[in-house]
């Protein structure tokens, strides 16, 4: 077998475990920032949760895809498939990085703006209205 396709294949396998176990990760953790972010609504913080891990696999997997013939693909030793393969998978995890911390920060834009909102609202409903004192005559 030809090192540049061993090269692929160990690429393929290491990248697509990393995103599964970073997807996986994340979602488990971050079922309970949701909850907070949504005031507690679990099917509205599973929901989006779900959806964030499906565009999470979405955007790594293709980037995976796309990356795969990216920079040097002619392996000629297996020193050069160690060096492909950190190069390749070095590029995938600060990829898998910069978007965690982009969802992290959207998120918690909206659970920032979300307790600003619940923040103005008075403590206790209004009682009632008091009378404005008489205005003095001239």
């Amino acid at each position: 077998m030809d090192r540049t396709v061993i090269t692929y294949v160990l690429y393929l396998a290491l990248s697509i475990g990393l995103t599964i176990w970073v997807a996986r990760t994340l979602s488990h953790s971050g079922r309970v920032f949701l909850a907070d972010v949504f005031h507690g609504s679990e099917k509205l913080a599973d929901a989006v949760n779900h959806l964030l891990v499906v565009g999470f696999y979405l955007v790594n997997l293709g980037f995976v895809a796309l990356w795969l013939r990216g920079g040097d693909t002619d392996v000629q030793n297996v020193r050069g498939i160690f060096t492909a393969l950190s190069y390749k998978v070095g590029t995938v995890l600060l990829v898998l990085g910069v978007l965690h911390l982009l969802n992290v920060y959207v998120l918690n834009r909206i659970r920032r703006r979300g307790m600003i909102d619940s923040e103005q609202r008075p403590p206790v409903p209004p009682q009632g209205w008091t009378p404005a004192a008489p205005l003095p005559q001239a």
